[in-house]
């Protein structure tokens, strides 16, 4: 059930049940963070395996040391610019955080949400909310109460009504250590905004072996098509001659191919703009029954960066999932 009602939602959350909710990234599937109860209800809806951490949302920057203990000063200041915001931080955990919440780490991961909405419902609360994405483990993120609803119809409580998310991917991940910046995962907050604050980061985002975020998986994001990442898409086309196939394209149309089957994120070439709608129009390509879609990449800066990840873990085979996620229940 879609709604807008926040009240609704309040009531929900206080009786342990768990909600799709907006933020300015995707639509979280949120529950009280300081309720297992409610916790491995998100990850039974999910399938999301509990090795695999996740993000607590509260309402402003004065309520960090309430999740968060041995906070850097580093950290303050980019909270203090960027917060709320597509930033999440890892940091050393309150004793209380559940372990369920942070996969038995000594680490939580934090932000604060720039979405009206979401700040709105966190302001009445008394406890913070963890929230994944809305989706089942893997799949395409959601930026519309639609896809939330789609996804899960009966199996959660509601989705609250928030429109588009107009980040459209998910939050830039960072750790610290000896009051270095270390990114974990690339998102909607572009690396070179943060390094303006801090200086080069130390980059972490595809070395680890242990699920120290969220978002780290090989195969992430993922449509059910079959999906290709490439930077030659005439190449890639003449491939699968023959095949009924979507594009995803940058900035331009592919002129030779039908419309009707091909989709370009920003004609503009605005990468904000691009990131925004990338989520929207892998749904899109992903109900066309389309065998393969071919996707190209995208400029490796800025938000293309982000981008190129969401499509490069797409674009991952389920045998190397597979043998990833063996690797991990080793941890």
């Amino acid at each position: 059930m879609i709604s807008n009602d926040i009240n609704l939602a309040v009531q929900h959350l206080n009786k342990n049940g768990i909600i799709g909710f907006p933020t300015e990234t995707v639509y979280g599937l949120a529950g009280n963070a300081f309720n297992t109860a409610a916790i491995h209800k998100i990850f039974d809806v999910k399938k999301r395996p509990t090795f695999n951490p996740l993000i607590v949302h509260i309402k402003g920057i004065e309520d960090l040391d309430k999740v968060a203990t041995d906070i850097p000063s580093i950290a303050y200041e980019l909270a203090n610019v960027f917060w709320p915001g597509p930033l999440t931080f890892i940091l050393k955990k309150q004793p209380h955080i559940p372990d369920l919440v942070t996969a038995n780490q000594d680490t939580v991961a934090v932000r604060v949400p720039n979405h009206p909405i979401a700040l709105e419902l966190l302001n009445k609360l008394d406890y913070p909310l963890v929230a994944p994405s809305a989706n089942p483990f893997t799949s395409i993120s959601p930026t519309t109460a639609n896809h939330v609803e789609d996804y899960f119809t009966t199996q959660i409580d509601m989705v609250l009504e928030g429109g588009i998310c107009k980040a459209g991917i998910e939050s830039t991940i960072v750790g610290f250590n000896n009051n270095k910046v270390v990114l974990y995962r690339l998102g909607a907050l572009p690396v070179e905004a943060i390094e303006k604050i801090t200086g080069s980061l130390i980059v972490s985002n595809k070395k680890e072996k242990k699920t120290i975020t969220p978002g780290m998986f090989l195969k992430h994001y993922a449509p059910k098509t079959d999906f290709i990442l490439t930077r030659n898409v005439k190449e890639e086309l003449d491939w699968y001659s023959g095949k009924k196939i979507g594009l995803l394209l940058f900035n331009e149309f592919e002129p030779d191919f039908n419309p009707t089957y091909q989709r370009v994120l920003s004609e503009d070439g605005d990468l904000k703009q691009a990131a925004s709608k990338l989520y929207e129009v892998l749904h899109e390509l992903d109900k066309m029954n389309l065998e393969v879609i071919i996707a190209e990449r995208f400029p490796e800066y800025g938000l293309g960066n982000s981008i190129n990840d969401r499509l490069e873990r797409a674009s991952k085979k389920d045998d190397k999932i597979t043998n990833y996620l063996t690797t991990e229940n080793e941890f």
